[in-house]
């Protein structure tokens, strides 16, 4: 029986065209990152398991991929099996994020560093997804933190930059949706939910896009969260008055209402002002699912999707757990899988890549020498013999991302004798 040989689920090749579109984009964001002061580093992909199960991680510590101990006997495996500890089975764990990573780099690096520090991760993570359309078991990350920065100075520059990075890559109609954890939680508090429910209660209103008020209220209230008098009477209130809601962001036009937290409200207000020419979005229902934010949130929005294309937000709690101090933190995320699928082909680097077809006994030493003439012109060049079926041959050239061929006949001499025709 052969055996299979696709990649493992939830992972993918990628071809030659494919692996060009996805580096042409990286390339635009690493510059455009870099353009606005953030400095690249580089984490390994494997943390120590405890770390990756601290709490910092949210649901996703859950899809974290374990890696065992080396030297593990029988006993151990039966061991872990009747207690249900598995994770003592593993010292390491491949990523499933590169905020926690961020984190012990900083404490790590922390005399070495400025005292705020821009930071960008461009790199693969992994977690142990349920493969669908979407979501992959490994995928692409590309990551801005400013770590050191209490004031809104950091959530402006990550929002502009993560702005002017889509704007480079052509990607337009995007706005940005901006809450507040605080507001959140004076929101939960106005409906009198219990503390020790908060974070289910966050769960079910993130729902909201997907489910609607009244199956926001329906879940709340089948949970325990309200009851079906005049609690659920008062979150519907409150959640059908947001849509068109006249104080979303105005300074004094229409007062927000008394439950909404006026300090969070104002620093929305001010981060609003402080970046023109950018789509900004009040959602108070915005909640984002890592449960380590601590103020600010923001995730990018698209016309044509109904899911986001990025996000992140302020965790001034993150960076304590491994120094013992608090330090302020916050990042921006762009959702490099989501988006690239949206990115126009890139005709110009079509264009710059060639193929010189040539004939079975063409002299190697001629091939060589124009081949070398069109790379010192800046051209990608690729030597293609001729084939009796020409159709199929030149097919896949355009769908490796050539945009040009010529045939390269016995008088050739010199790049400049070369007639291209387009492949497009």
């Amino acid at each position: 029986m052969a055996t299979s040989v696709t990649p493992p689920r939830g992972m993918r090749d990628f071809l030659p065209a494919e692996k060009a579109t996805r580096e042409h984009a990286l390339g635009i964001i690493r510059t455009s990152f870099a353009s606005h002061g953030f400095d690249e580093i580089e984490t390994p992909v494997m943390e120590d398991s405890s770390r990756l199960h601290s709490g910092l991680g949210g649901d996703n510590e859950k899809l974290a991929f374990a890696v065992m101990k080396r030297g593990l006997g029988a006993e151990d495996l039966i061991a872990a099996a009747e207690t249900g500890d598995v994770l003592s089975l593993a010292d390491l764990g491949l990523r499933f994020d590169l905020t926690v990573p961020l984190a012990r780099f900083y404490a790590t690096h922390r005399a070495n560093l400025p005292t705020v520090f821009r930071s960008i991760q461009i790199a693969p993570v992994w977690r142990a997804e349920r493969p669908q359309k979407g979501r992959y078991r490994q995928f692409m990350q590309c990551d801005i933190d400013i770590i050191g920065e209490a004031s809104a100075l950091a959530e402006i520059e990550l929002i502009t930059a993560t702005a002017a990075a889509l704007d480079a890559l052509g990607l337009t109609g995007c706005s940005i949706r901006i809450n507040d954890r605080r507001i959140l939680s004076t929101l939960l508090a106005h409906w009198g939910v219990p503390a020790e429910l908060t974070e289910r209660a966050l769960i079910t209103i993130d729902k909201l896009d997907k489910i609607g008020v009244d199956g926001v209220v329906a879940e709340l209230g089948a949970l325990g969260i309200i009851d079906d008098g005049n609690a659920a009477d008062a979150v519907a209130a409150t959640l059908n008055s947001i849509g068109d809601a006249g104080w979303h962001l105005t300074d004094g036009v229409v007062a927000p209402p008394a439950w909404l937290d006026q300090d969070a409200y104002a620093d929305l207000l001010t981060l609003k002002a402080a970046v023109p020419g950018i789509e900004i979005v009040f959602d108070p229902t915005l909640v984002r699912g890592m449960g380590y934010y601590t103020g600010t949130i923001f995730e990018i929005a698209h016309p044509t999707r109904g899911y986001s294309l990025g996000g992140g937000g302020r965790y001034d709690g993150m960076i304590g757990r491994f120094l013992g101090t608090d330090v302020p933190a916050c990042g921006f995320s762009i959702g490099f899988e989501r988006i690239v699928d949206l990115l126009e082909e890139d005709e110009a680097s079509a264009q710059n890549a060639v193929v010189l077809v040539h004939e079975k006994d063409a002299d190697p030493a001629v091939l060589v020498a124009l081949k070398g003439q069109l790379i010192t012109q800046g051209l990608r060049v690729r030597l293609e013999r001729r084939a009796k079926n020409m159709k199929a041959l030149l097919e896949r050239a355009a769908d490796a991302g050539y945009g040009r061929f010529a045939f390269v006949g016995t008088e050739a001499s010199d790049a400049d004798s070369l007639e291209f025709k387009s492949l497009r």
